[in-house]
């Protein structure tokens, strides 16, 4: 087995010493990858976006970046599904957090993270983030702002397409709800799932505007693989973006979040949903409101950078077929 771990990390295009050593040694970065703040010659970044301005309850999301990091390492670059790593094939680094101008207008802030992934669009680089509350997709989708709306994988208990909440319209309750009214997103190819709890009542604009929302009930009546041969024919060659909010799962596998909702999935039914998406156009996606401060053992934060790794394998080998 070391002889087969030491010939692919020879063939990687991407390897640092800190891929194969233990956990706990080092600086941690996300799954021991490099760490650089240059774009330069990389196909995937890994960015973290220490930001929970937009929270409406428990805040601590800030935190979630840094606490991902740290689990990541537990994780590891190796997929055992696929008895490979997204490193074989690209360069891939992690290219630290968003810089603020301020942490404290929240509007301010989200267009610091839109000039971000604009750049990181510019460069041609594939986005994986970590966040950080959900307000950040938003401005994620501006600063990459695709040639044509794509659509939307979207993983959590609330659809986030509320109205303006105590008169603010870009905190992390609406997020989805801004990016199809920019036309970003394309709803009619969109799907929400692991839906559930009572702020149902909020989410009129999904239904109006045609996303397939699928409540947490549904999920388990139909069961992970026809949802995920449901989400295989609504987005067919489309473009997609991968959004997963990690209170989509159970509390009692995700207990540190800002906004938990009991009756969820649990980690196991979401990796194999979001392993799932493999053979999809993914042009990025994200992890997004593990809150440290409410964690136990680091559960959540591992559980996170768990489905965060499975994000960049699906985006690894969708740049891959995309340059065939």
């Amino acid at each position: 087995m070391d002889d087969d771990l030491e010939k692919m990390a020879a063939q990687c295009k991407t390897f640092t010493k800190e891929m194969m050593d233990n956990p706990y040694r080092g600086i941690a970065t996300f799954y021991g990858l490099p760490c650089t703040e240059s774009l330069e010659n990389l196909d995937i970044a890994l960015i973290g976006v220490p930001f929970d301005l937009g929270v409406t309850n428990r805040s601590g999301a800030r935190m979630g970046p840094r606490e991902l990091r740290n689990q990541s390492r537990e994780v590891g670059a190796y997929n055992h599904c696929t008895r490979s790593t997204p490193c074989a094939d690209h360069r891939i680094a992690d290219v630290g957090d968003v810089p603020f101008r301020s942490v404290y207008r929240i509007e301010e802030a989200l267009d610091d993270i839109a000039a971000f992934y604009h750049a990181v669009a510019g460069a041609g680089v594939t986005p994986v983030t970590a966040g950080g509350d959900h307000a950040i997709t938003f401005p994620i989708l501006r600063g990459l702002a695709p040639q044509e709306k794509v659509c939307l994988v979207h993983f959590d208990s609330h659809c986030d397409t509320a109205p303006p909440i105590h008169g603010c319209g870009c905190g992390h309750g609406s997020p989805m709800k801004n990016a199809v009214e920019a036309g970003l997103v394309d709803p009619a190819h969109s799907l929400q799932i692991g839906i559930r709890g009572s702020s149902e009542p909020l989410w009129e604009f999904s239904y109006a505007s045609g996303m397939r929302v699928i409540h947490i009930e549904e999920f388990y009546e139909l069961g992970w693989k026809n949802v995920v041969q449901e989400i295989q024919k609504t987005v067919g060659g489309r473009p997609v973006y991968l959004s997963f909010d990690i209170d989509c799962l159970d509390p009692a596998f995700a207990p540190g979040t800002g906004t938990p909702v009991a009756g969820g999935m649990s980690t196991f039914e979401a990796l194999q949903t979001v392993r799932g998406m493999r053979g999809l156009d993914v042009i990025g996606g994200d992890l997004v409101e593990v809150s440290p401060p409410y964690d136990h053992a680091g559960i959540t934060a591992l559980a996170g950078a768990t489905i965060l790794f499975e994000i960049l394998c699906l985006a690894a080998e969708a740049r891959k077929k995309r340059n065939a």
